[in-house]
């Protein structure tokens, strides 16, 4: 059985003052990395008095260019700007597992299919809403997102295992 992406999260509402942020506490589309590669520090912060709040364990992505594959694991609470799309996993849903449904190419395929606009196409919010996800337990869930987390792990130390022997 499947469910809609809208059964299992919300998109976060939340607002936050960004007098509190700093170059490390503020997402924008602009320091996240291409193909699932994370962040990096800001290079500037937003000229309005607030913007959109996020929550450690959240799920960011960036809803410019689908096709870059931006997303990011919230490991602190800070703020976003508006191009970024803060998911936000409802009661019983395993945030690590909804971290990797929102990571599958499949989603990101389904976004640009769903996506406005050609020159910068944007992601559609509420058809990504409708996204098809599957349905297992809260442990099953947990079970999956550990696999893969222990994968993602492997995968790191080998690319900073490689960089080492280059230098």
């Amino acid at each position: 059985m499947k469910y809609n992406l809208s059964d299992i999260c919300d998109y976060a509402k939340g607002k936050i003052n960004v007098s509190v942020l700093d170059e490390d506490t503020y997402i924008s589309t602009e320091n996240m990395m291409p193909n699932k590669g994370g962040i990096t520090g800001a290079s500037s912060l937003p000229t309005v008095a607030q913007t959109q709040s996020f929550s450690a364990g959240d799920v960011l992505v960036s809803n410019i260019r689908p096709y870059f594959k931006k997303i990011w694991f919230a490991e602190f609470d800070g703020g976003c700007s508006n191009d970024v799309l803060v998911f936000r996993t409802k009661e019983g849903v395993s945030k690590r597992f909804l971290y990797y449904v929102l990571a599958d190419d499949t989603f990101f395929n389904y976004s640009m299919a769903t996506s406005k606009g050609t020159k910068m196409p944007r992601g559609d919010k509420a058809a990504i809403m409708k996204y098809q996800v599957p349905d297992f337990t809260y442990e099953e869930q947990e079970k999956i997102a550990g696999l893969l987390e222990a994968l993602d792990k492997k995968i790191q130390l080998n690319a900073e295992i490689n960089e080492n022997l280059a230098a």
